[in-house]
């Protein structure tokens, strides 16, 4: 089994060492080895736009349109986004949306389902 930490941007397992970086096949992300992942802090505590504790692996749902920067595209109100990952930061959700791929979300902008 592999040692390899998962890709930071897109969460996939099938990193691969190249030199000082480790390398993500999926999304093309360059990472250095010595670089902390972006995790979230342990006293930190990320609530949704209605006030429900979110936590990594938690299904959520969008509250409102949202444009993708440097793109025309949009995450409709209504899209269900499975699998969140919690960082630290402005926007602390990291996601993979279908159609769009990789991004990072304001969990004011999203609802917890379930």
């Amino acid at each position: 089994m592999s040692t390899l930490p998962n890709c930071p941007q897109c969460n996939s397992a099938l990193t691969y060492e190249d030199g000082n970086l480790y390398v993500c096949p999926e999304c093309a992300h360059e990472w250095s080895k010595d670089a902390a992942p972006p995790e979230v802090s342990e006293t930190t505590e990320v609530r949704d736009a209605v006030g429900n504790v979110l936590k990594d692996g938690d299904t959520v749902t969008v509250i409102k349109d949202l444009k993708v920067k440097g793109s025309s595209l949009v995450v409709k109100v209504g899209t269900k986004v499975k699998n969140i990952r919690l960082v630290d930061g402005d926007h602390d959700i990291d996601c993979k949306i279908d159609g769009i791929g990789a991004m990072q979300l304001k969990s004011e902008f999203v609802k917890k389902l379930g």
